[in-house]
């Protein structure tokens, strides 16, 4: 059995991204970020579709097609559509920001 709040390192250079299971329809992450936001310019636009929920921490997410801007706290989740850009724009950067991420589809 693990848990999802243990074994996070103390000091993250770059954002941990961790597969916890994963078949040929879906993938499933936990995501840690410590102050961590995406690249300037960068968007991620994923082919598969992304649920995510934010377990611990806070953050804040940009969706280039309309401009929407989410403040995401504990407990707080979503559906990102396939190929819908989106970017990290900031997490927490005094307590760690857990993610939990399920890709899945096309």
């Amino acid at each position: 059995m693990n848990n999802l709040f243990e074994e996070i390192p103390n000091s993250l250079p770059k954002e941990l991204v961790e597969v916890l299971a994963e078949n040929s329809g879906v993938r499933i992450e936990r995501i840690v970020s410590t102050g961590h936001s995406s690249p300037a310019d960068f968007w991620y636009d994923q082919p598969r579709h992304e649920w995510v929920v934010l377990l611990k921490g806070e953050a804040r997410l940009l969706f280039e097609d309309d401009g929407e801007s989410l403040h995401m706290k504990p407990g707080d989740f979503l559906n990102i559509p396939a190929y819908r850009k989106h970017r990290v724009e900031w997490t927490t950067a005094h307590e760690p920001t857990v993610w939990l991420g399920v890709l899945y589809g096309n």
